[in-house]
């Protein structure tokens, strides 16, 4: 008895052999479909994630194009929660574009946008794929025209953050960073400073948008500490979005706020870690993207020194319905 491509030739019965070859033939099929089956499955849902992240620079592109034409014109601008927490037109245009063209694409996706929660709907994180949007991060910067401003766009599935993106637009720097692929500016590589010292570091902060005398004292009161730690300095460009990206661009060590909304650090808070960064609660847990507050830091030592010196203070979490039903 001889082989032939590992089928027993059957000298006697050749029939038998001709009926092996066929079994072995077909079994090799049904194994490569489920290989390719498989490996499609599991190709495929990064490449739709890929595909999302493609969508969101050009998204982004498009919308920086429409806050700068903006900027040349007469703003329209009202109020918020307050005189300083301020929305324009701008605003909500960006927002609907982005929604728009998202829903076309993307039908089954969800949304959190800045604009339409302050609008009423919901601000709930699920499994489903879900786009985290501020249209224009740095409102009171835009309005001043001081050139600090930012389109970020987070994407979570399964409640685990996939993808940012950052369009800093009036220095046209777009920040991308995809879970395991890295953080990247204008497409050069992004890593966070090497600095483990915190007297040789620069530390970003913001004021935020809460006028309380006693929330405005803590705030006060932790730069005044991390200050005198000492540190190089404080710096802050008014939105939370290019702080984070700051970070991971290794300009600054660590940037810390409470009171910032998910849609402001949700883009930021991927293009940090894969910068290399770190993600931590004010009170030194993890980050929780729905709790309001964030410390993001180039490692973990400057980033327990900084939580060592900050006052925190009470914020409504982003999850909590604005008016619930008692």
């Amino acid at each position: 008895m001889t082989f032939l491509s590992g089928i027993p030739e059957n000298k006697q019965n050749p029939e038998t052999t001709q009926r092996n070859r066929l079994t072995l033939t077909a079994c090799s099929h049904f194994t490569a479909h489920l290989s390719e089956s498989g490996s499609l499955h599991k190709s495929k849902m990064p490449g739709l994630w890929q595909d999302a992240m493609d969508h969101a620079v050009t998204l982004a592109r498009k919308a920086g194009e429409i806050v700068r034409d903006a900027l040349q014109n007469d703003l329209k601008i009202m109020c918020k929660s307050s005189s300083v927490d301020l929305v324009t037109k701008t605003d909500q245009n960006v927002e609907q574009l982005i929604i728009t063209s998202v829903k076309e694409k993307f039908p089954e996706h969800s949304f959190i946008g800045e604009e339409s929660v302050a609008a009423g709907e919901p601000c709930v994180l699920t499994d489903n794929p879900t786009w985290i949007i501020d249209p224009v991060d740095g409102t009171t910067n835009f309005v001043h025209g001081y050139p600090f401003v930012a389109i970020s766009i987070g994407f979570a599935v399964n409640k685990t953050l996939e993808f940012g993106v950052v369009y800093s637009c009036i220095e046209d720097k777009m920040y991308t960073a995809r879970k395991g692929k890295g953080a990247f500016c204008n497409g050069q590589p992004l890593h966070v400073s090497d600095q483990k010292e915190i007297n040789q570091s620069i530390i970003a902060t913001e004021f935020g948008s809460n006028r309380d005398p006693e929330v405005v004292a803590k705030i006060f009161s932790s730069m005044r500490k991390i200050l005198c730690l000492p540190v190089h300095g404080i710096r802050g460009v008014g939105s939370a979005a290019i702080n984070m990206c700051l970070v991971a661009s290794g300009c600054v060590e660590a940037y810390y706020e409470i009171g910032i909304h998910c849609w402001d650090m949700a883009a930021g808070a991927v293009i940090v870690s894969e910068a290399g960064g770190v993600l931590k609660d004010v009170e030194g847990g993890p980050l929780d993207l729905m709790s309001r507050r964030v410390v993001a830091a180039n490692n973990e030592i400057i980033a327990e020194r900084v939580i060592k010196e900050i006052e925190a203070f009470p914020a409504v979490r982003d999850d909590v319905p604005v008016n619930p039903t008692k």
